[in-house]
């Protein structure tokens, strides 16, 4: 069974654990027996003394890029200061009592999953105040194969809170090892220290693990979810609904406007071996087309071993942009951190005047979308910063 960075420490004597701790966490953050992190580090007598939550809070109840307000942890009755919402990272202030700072969120290794932001603003804060960092490692769900790894990469003029650095879409690392390429590529100077998972082959996903699996965000309650995210959430910059307000999100796509058999069978002559459209029909409660009947399609994964998430995302708003061009729009997303919500694909892509490429003809985009989420540059350079 797997161990999580978390479990590794427990199973330490280290010298700071009398020391005052801040820990960055929510509730998705637990050991492989399934107790919260902050819980098993006071269980343990670790002394924890202050929280800090990412987006969707501590307790993951908030929605996507909603701010989230500073609280009282329920379980632990520790203080909880939120990094979404008045602000992105801790201040010198709120680390002037702090001794040591660690990190312990699970990722699912899409660039525009915010976690790993927040983890950069939280290296940037704590070489600023001069503490030492430790990141509680947690294996990529949807593996560490970088093989599978897709762009394109962020420009820096497309940078933002779901993007800061020049990274790919799906980067095929843990947080721990992207923590240690940031340091050094960034320049960062933070006192860092990583507590890597045992029992992790890169080539496994999530359902290898020999866990239960813990929904990370209000929207990813399944594997299957994760591994179709980093292609799917593109969705979010168009009409289309990604699945929000149903048991499925990012696992389906459908408006009110979509015939699902129609899709269904043109993407399934597209003929890619790995993934199967089947027609669907639901009613979101909430998100776009909120109490809508909407017919669409639903994925099948045959093999998650080559699944390419990413150019299938764009394959999918290609053909439905094409079958339904009076229908199809783009659209804006505001969140907290892009309140507007303009240029939205851009930000997910990472690539300026993005939507242009979807008026390409058909096999000049399919050609595109090739170059684009080929990331084979990204794998020799992070390689040296590989823990696994």
């Amino acid at each position: 069974m797997i161990a999580f960075g978390i479990d590794q420490l427990l199973t330490q004597t280290v010298s700071w654990k009398n020391k005052r701790m801040a820990l960055l966490t929510n509730e998705a953050a637990t050991t492989h027996s399934g107790i919260p992190t902050r819980v098993a580090l006071l269980q343990n007598g670790y002394s924890l003394t202050l929280l800090f939550s990412p987006e969707h809070g501590l307790a993951l109840k908030g929605a996507d890029g909603q701010s989230v307000p500073d609280s009282i942890d329920e379980i632990t009755n520790l203080p909880v200061i939120s990094l979404y919402g008045k602000k992105l990272a801790p201040t010198p202030n709120d680390l002037r009592d702090i001794d040591i700072v660690v990190f312990d969120i699970p990722d699912i290794g899409a660039r525009f999953y915010t976690y790993l932001w927040s983890l950069t603003y939280l290296m940037e804060a704590c070489a600023l105040s001069g503490k030492k960092l430790i990141v509680l490692d947690r294996p990529n769900p949807i593996s560490g194969n970088l093989e599978l790894s897709e762009g394109p990469i962020l420009e820096e003029n497309c940078a933002s809170f779901i993007g800061r650095w020049e990274i790919p879409i799906r980067h095929g690392c843990t947080l721990g090892e992207l923590a240690k390429y940031f340091n050094k590529k960034k320049d960062l100077g933070v006192d860092l220290e990583i507590i890597s998972c045992a029992n992790w082959h890169r080539n496994d996903f999530q359902p290898d693990w020999g866990t239960m699996f813990v929904p990370t965000s209000p929207a990813i309650q399944q594997f299957e979810s994760m591994l179709l995210y980093p292609g799917l959430c593109l969705l979010e910059a168009t009409n289309i609904s990604e699945g929000r307000g149903t048991e499925h999100a990012f696992k389906i796509a459908g408006a009110p406007w979509i015939n699902g058999k129609v899709v269904a069978n043109l993407f399934n002559q597209i003929g890619l071996e790995d993934v199967k459209a089947v027609p669907i029909t639901f009613i979101p409660v909430e998100g776009k087309y909120q109490g809508e009947s909407c017919e669409g399609i639903a994925f099948n994964i045959l093999d998650r071993n080559y699944f390419q998430s990413v150019a299938n995302g764009m394959l999918l708003i290609n053909l439905i942009k094409s079958i339904y061009p009076a229908h199809f729009t783009w659209a804006n997303y505001p969140t907290e951190v892009n309140p507007s919500g303009k240029n939205h694909l851009d930000k997910l892509l990472g690539i300026e005047n993005s939507e242009s490429l979807f008026n390409l003809p058909l096999q000049q985009f399919l050609a595109t979308v090739i170059k684009l989420t080929n990331a084979h540059e990204w794998r020799n350079e992070v390689n040296p910063f590989l823990l696994y």
